[in-house]
């Protein structure tokens, strides 16, 4: 069938404010500017309060939902309930497991390619897998292991592309393997978020942009709280700004004052996550789970083929089959094949696709997908 022009308006909106979401963290990431009290000018490295930001981004999904109630007060429009009952507390658990995952992954970019890192966080759907058989109960099938074991395979070749190509880059090798460690670790918790939603959150059947949104308000709240005592907190060699501190928010305003530029590159981010969430939220709506993960892996092309025209990283060709392979464990993963297979399989329940669907291509994808 083909796509209406809102259909299409909807797929081009979530993967350009998806790429622009990482490219904006990016750009910000490659400013130079003097800090505070005088100070050399130094990296813009200030990866908490970037975090903020995108969870502002999400919080202002809630004025997107109340919007939507709005207009649907008085018509027949049930997709917003407003009269639904639901404890906001449900979602502190999966906002403190965004709230981390994020962050890890915004000093990960400081560390690392943004194509690497859209690409390593593919790695998603390894644990995602794992814990859902672990916790929930689920049976994967065999091209979901399949799947697995193809990202895996994916994600060592784009941790070698990494090793081989940073030597005439801007990060040490050191910085490399860390920033990719710790893109790989985040996945983890942001893995246990999306088996916390399914299991706590799903069953009331609260609206996503509703979701997204008190996420982004827990997570907005707890982090700028948070920013006050990091302001004291040594990091050694972790830290970005001239104080040692794991994060300087004050040093970071100083800089966005000195590089007005740096502030677009920061309401980019937050901008582009609130349309990214909607966009995805629709799509997932009008088309399906499915098509929102092949517009995901198109966001990594995109990304990847800006950077290399921007300079910001060299091409390697390892890079290539390395997403080649991480390309065919998404597809596995999510039952992408099986139109292939659609003959042979005439008739076959399926069941099977609408669960797998569910848990990675849901409504609701977490972390900028995350920036």
């Amino acid at each position: 069938m083909a796509w209406t022009k809102y259909q299409l308006f909807l797929a081009g909106l979530m993967l350009v404010t998806g790429s622009i979401n990482t490219l904006s963290a990016k750009w910000a990431d490659n400013f130079v500017a003097e800090g505070c009290r005088g100070s050399k000018e130094h990296s813009f490295q200030h990866p908490f309060l970037q975090a903020v930001g995108m969870f502002l981004g999400e919080f202002s999904c809630l004025a997107a939902f109340y919007l939507l109630r709005c207009r649907a007060t008085g018509q027949s429009d049930s997709s917003v309930d407003s009269q639904q009952p639901f404890n906001p507390l449900l979602f502190l658990p999966p906002a403190l497991c965004d709230m981390t995952g994020t962050s890890l992954m915004y000093v990960a970019l400081n560390m690392t390619s943004a194509s690497s890192f859209q690409m390593l966080r593919g790695a998603v759907i390894i644990f995602t897998g794992l814990f859902s058989v672990a916790f929930l109960g689920r049976r994967l099938v065999l091209s979901q292991w399949l799947g697995i074991l193809a990202t895996i395979a994916g994600l060592v070749v784009v941790g070698l592309a990494d090793l081989l190509s940073k030597q005439d880059s801007q990060h040490k090798l050191s910085e490399v393997i860390t920033g990719d460690l710790l893109i790989i670790m985040a996945q983890i918790i942001v893995a246990i978020q999306m088996v916390l939603e399914e299991k706590f959150v799903y069953k009331h059947n609260v609206h996503p942009l509703r979701a997204v949104g008190t996420e982004g308000l827990f997570g907005f709240v707890i982090l700028s709280l948070l920013l006050v005592p990091m302001y004291y907190i040594p990091a050694g060699s972790f830290s970005g700004n001239p104080r040692g501190t794991l994060e300087d928010a004050l040093d970071a305003f100083c800089q966005v004052g000195r590089q007005p530029l740096i502030a677009v590159a920061l309401l980019g981010n937050i901008s582009s996550i609130a349309f990214f969430n909607f966009a995805g939220i629709s799509v997932t709506k009008e088309l399906s789970a499915t098509t929102r993960m092949v517009l995901d892996s198109l966001r990594t092309v995109v990304i990847w083929a800006l950077s290399l025209a921007l300079g910001w990283e060299a091409f390697h060709a390892l890079q290539i089959l390395g997403f080649l392979i991480l390309l065919i464990g998404t597809a596995l993963y999510n039952g992408l094949h099986r139109p292939l297979l659609g003959r042979l399989s005439r008739g076959r329940p399926l069941a099977e696709e609408s669960e797998q669907e569910r848990l990675l291509g849901g409504t609701r994808t977490p972390i900028n997908d995350a920036s």
